[in-house]
């Protein structure tokens, strides 16, 4: 989901829609693409390469080669193979031999995990979704990569409702616990540092596999307006663990990214890699605005504050089953109220308008609540704040 940063000069081509990502290095080589698993080890003609390419390959089940054609990128790969280009650590993580992701070279040869495909459409940001890589931008504006609504960071520190209950969502998962660290003295952990968990090869976890951490957050998260009504329990997405050794109930794995702290007693869920939204503002905006008859109300906001602004992630009472769905923006309003009459009265009548205070992304829907990201604000959100489309 990061992209490199940093460019290298020579014998390349630079990706302008994809600042640091370059074309694979023009040299004669084998113009043979993907290849489907063949039963035992796969062969690797000799080629000219910078690196140490693996000369014999034994494909795990469900993967591909593909073996380097001049023109490639790990981000078209990534594009054409997992379904969003932004996967492109995906590929270079399975193929560690390439010490340099801005270089590969035509003929070597690349694992590539279908299992991690991601299919969702949108996930391309629109500016570069057919923009090939010999083309030049005139407009130096279209270089710049479009900004994101929902990126992979905000996706590891995403809260959500469950109305069955935390200990039952995570049932119905499968999730492990993690049960331990290598340092008992150790209760709260971060990036890099390795965990246990109470599931193993007898349960199908192996290497390499990758894993979702939720902790619970909140328990019986009541309405603040529908007569306290129990609405159930906030789970939290805090980060990625990856699997490094596997014994037959318990495995080892090292966190690969977190927002949050991790702590024991954390749970594990199976990891599918999210899809980036690109940044798609509405211009729709006639000051007071008139609220939709299905409007949604601001029910919790991440981390339990009482104020969220652009960037935060809120919980709405309203859903799928409203019609919601991932990429909607709408609009956060706030009702006022003035006095209409004429003056003399001890108890005016009173009218109420509502006013714009920014807009919010719906990152996931769920059947009754949907969880949103706040992308832009002129005020605070607070709790029991409308949300209208």
């Amino acid at each position: 989901m990061r992209l490199p940063t940093r460019l290298n000069t020579g014998r390349i081509c630079a990706f302008m829609g994809a600042p640091g990502l370059l074309l694979a290095l023009a040299l004669v080589g084998p113009s043979l693409g993907a290849q489907e698993a063949a039963p035992g080890p796969v062969k690797v003609e000799v080629h000219s390469s910078k690196w140490d390419y693996p000369k014999e390959l034994t494909v795990p089940e469900g993967s591909k080669t593909h073996l380097v054609q001049k023109g490639d990128t790990l981000w078209d790969l990534a594009g054409k193979y997992l379904g969003n280009p932004y996967a492109w650590p995906q590929i270079w993580e399975l193929n560690q031999w390439v010490k340099d992701p801005h270089w590969i070279y035509p003929g070597d040869p690349l694992v590539i995990d279908l299992a991690r495909a991601v299919a969702t459409a949108g996930s391309v940001p629109e500016a570069i979704t057919n923009l090939k890589p010999d083309q030049r931008r005139f407009d130096p504006a279209a270089v710049r990569r479009a900004e994101l609504g929902f990126a992979f960071q905000d996706f590891i520190q995403l809260p959500y409702l469950v109305p069955e209950g935390a200990e039952a969502h995570y049932k119905s998962q499968g999730a492990f616990r993690i049960t331990g660290n290598k340092r008992d003295d150790r209760q709260y952990l971060g990036e890099g540092e390795p965990i246990y968990l109470n599931g193993g090869a007898d349960q199908g976890v192996k290497v390499g596999d990758r894993f979702l951490i939720l902790k619970t957050v909140a328990r019986k998260l009541a309405h603040p307006f529908a007569t306290k009504k129990k609405l159930g329990d906030v789970v939290k997405q805090a980060g990625v663990v990856r699997i490094t050794t596997t014994q037959a109930k318990g495995s080892v794995g090292v966190i690969e990214r977190c927002m949050d702290s991790v702590e024991l007693g954390d749970r594990l869920v199976r990891f599918t890699e999210p899809a980036n939204l690109p940044l798609q503002a509405r211009t729709d905006i006639n000051d007071p605005v008139k609220v939709a008859p299905d409007a949604a109300v601001v029910v919790y906001i991440r981390d339990g504050k009482l104020f969220s602004a652009t960037g935060d992630m809120i919980i709405i009472d309203k859903g799928a089953s409203s019609g919601l769905k991932v990429g909607d923006v709408l609009l956060a309003l706030r009702a006022r109220t003035f006095p209409v009459g004429t003056g003399s009265e001890k108890k005016p009548p009173m009218e109420a308008v509502d006013h714009y205070l920014g807009q919010v992304l719906v990152v996931r829907a769920d059947a009754g609540t949907a969880t949103c990201r706040v992308l832009r604000t002129i005020e605070e959100l607070r709790g029991g704040d409308t949300i209208s489309r």
